[in-house]
């Protein structure tokens, strides 16, 4: 999947009711290129966030009011749901046992 290529519609599983936008994140050509080699250095994070405020831009005038305030709020909410992954997953890869020397 490239990065201007259409994406599945839905944004959930209807069976399982859980977000399917990860899975379909991590199908993205910029996403497969920028993990392959195992690290995201800073000239792929910078690249990856231009492209976000490219799409921001082009999408933004199109959305009336009210829906740009839902979209606004789903843009915040996902945002703070990945900070949380990360740093759940941060906390769950932490050694459990303290050092005593």
């Amino acid at each position: 999947m490239s990065g201007s290529a259409p994406f599945q519609s839905k944004w959930f599983d209807e069976n399982s009711e859980t977000s399917i936008i990860a899975e379909q994140a991590r199908k993205l050509d910029s996403f497969l290129i920028a993990v392959a080699d195992g690290q995201v250095d800073t000239h792929e994070l910078e690249a990856q966030e231009q492209r976000l405020i490219d799409l921001m831009r082009e999408v933004e005038p199109q959305l009336p009011p009210a829906l740009h305030a839902k979209v606004t709020e789903l843009l915040c909410e996902l945002t703070a749901y990945d900070m949380m992954q990360v740093l759940n997953l941060m906390q769950e890869t932490r050694p459990k046992t303290v050092f005593h020397g």
